[in-house]
């Protein structure tokens, strides 16, 4: 058995198991140390089985539509048993998938949780396994408030575990995880009513994008209640008694909380190997992924980075590449950041919101933005509108923020991040040849 390793990772999600692959096919010799399911939180518990519910949703959302284009489908049932059981199944098939891209690499599986003992050694069980150089890639979880009855509510990882459809649901949170849950049971069938802290969902996001998913929310009928908290639960029959701090008081047969992640970081013994953290327990890290023991690193939620499954990819295969590689030394750049929301509808973001651009450059700024439904909406009664927003910089105007939420968002963005990390301006944007009738062309003819 060995125990002696160049490279030794803790956590098999997306970002370690990427680093484990990448450090491996460079000739290094390779350990991952995981005590659940490979993939991680995206593959079990977050992006894979969220996308997957989320195209359920699309798919009733559809049938609501159908009537407009001269179908008639009579009455429809869904199952929910049918949708989580085949769901689980794929689920169960990428952890095989994973295991085997780690074995053919000759990546080392141990199972279990890893500790620190030394700055150079790990325990798992009565095993002490040693390494050259470590990274900690070992995600995040789901937060919980201190209130009373708490723990009758479920948290995000909790909804995957659902094996029935609350009728009921209350929402706790105002981020993506709670915009994207509530988009989905409302899709499904249940009665959703959202519990949002401040004066609107996605703060962190452009406002055009959170104002106009907020209306279509509640166009669902998605209940809002903002500048809002939750002050306890209790258990009743049948289901939850929810008291909000306003005095007014809620039924549910579910309450889930999407109050924010914290890094999986405490049991791991950091304080052992000499890895400091910050005061919510994320690995502290320098641009290069370098914790305060130079030879062990961290990627992913764990640390205080984008919590984005492909910066937690890309973080670790631009480590491994340097520590055993031999290409020109890279670091992890996430300037033009692009991300989607997977709501009802999505959003696509690239780069700064209007606010950000303003607090970072001032009159320079400069928005072109528009409002639009798609063509697929002429024939259907029920509008949804899509919006979209450009921040460009300087006489020049070149674009430092792309935000679109309609149907089509997420999957036309991709490409004009790419054309933002290479500096496009909005004259670029004008100068390309729009494609008829599409949404995508509204982001190239914004006046």
């Amino acid at each position: 058995m060995n125990n002696n390793f160049d490279y030794l990772v803790l956590g098999g999600g997306s970002g370690g198991i990427a680093s484990a692959r990448r450090a491996a096919q460079q000739g290094a010799r390779v350990a991952v140390i995981e005590s659940g399911p490979l993939g991680g939180t995206c593959v079990n518990l977050g992006c894979v089985p969220k996308k997957l519910m989320w195209h359920a949703g699309q798919l009733a959302h559809g049938l609501d539509e159908v009537a407009g284009y001269g179908f008639s489908v009579g009455e429809v049932a869904h199952d929910w048993t049918t949708l989580v059981s085949r769901r689980e199944a794929y689920l169960r098939r990428l952890n095989g998938i994973y295991q085997q891209n780690l074995e053919r690499d000759g990546v080392t599986i141990i199972s279990g949780h890893g500790q620190f003992v030394d700055a150079h050694t790990v325990s798992v069980a009565e095993r002490r396994i040693q390494a050259e150089h470590i990274l900690i890639a070992t995600g995040g979880r789901p937060d919980q408030p201190d209130i009373p009855g708490a723990e009758l509510g479920l948290s995000s990882d909790g909804f995957f575990a659902l094996s029935r459809r609350p009728e009921r649901v209350v929402l706790v949170g105002s981020g993506y995880i709670a915009v994207e849950l509530a988009g989905v049971l409302q899709a499904l069938g249940s009665t959703v009513q959202m519990i949002v802290r401040r004066d609107r969902v996605l703060r962190h996001f452009d406002a055009l994008m959170a104002d106009t998913l907020m209306a279509h929310m509640q166009g669902l009928g998605i209940e809002l209640h903002c500048e809002t908290q939750v002050a306890a639960l209790h258990a009743q029959e049948p289901g939850l008694r929810v008291q909000l701090d306003t005095g007014a008081e809620l039924a549910a047969d579910a309450l889930i909380w999407a109050v924010g992640r914290s890094p999986n970081s405490a049991g791991l013994g950091l304080e052992r190997a000499g890895v400091s953290v910050d005061e919510r327990g994320h690995v502290l890290v320098d641009e290069w992924q370098t914790s305060s023991q130079g030879h062990i690193y961290a990627v992913g939620d764990v640390t205080a980075g984008p919590a984005l499954t492909p910066v937690a990819i890309q973080a670790g295969r631009r480590l491994a590449d340097r520590l055993f590689g031999a290409p020109p030394a890279q670091k992890l750049d996430t300037r033009m950041l692009p991300t989607v929301i997977f709501s009802h509808p999505p959003i696509g973001t690239i780069g700064l919101s209007e606010a950000q651009a303003r607090e970072q450059y001032g009159d320079a700024v400069r928005v072109y933005s528009g409002r639009f439904a798609a063509l697929y909406f002429a024939l259907i009664e029920h509008k949804v509108f899509s919006a979209v927003k450009m921040v460009v910089v300087g006489e020049e105007e070149r674009v430092v923020g792309l935000h679109c939420i309609g149907p089509g968002a997420d999957e036309m963005m991709q490409g004009f991040a790419v054309a933002m990390r290479m500096g496009a301006c909005k004259r670029d944007f004008d100068a390309t040849i729009a494609i008829h009738p599409t949404a995508a062309e509204e982001l190239v003819t914004l006046r």
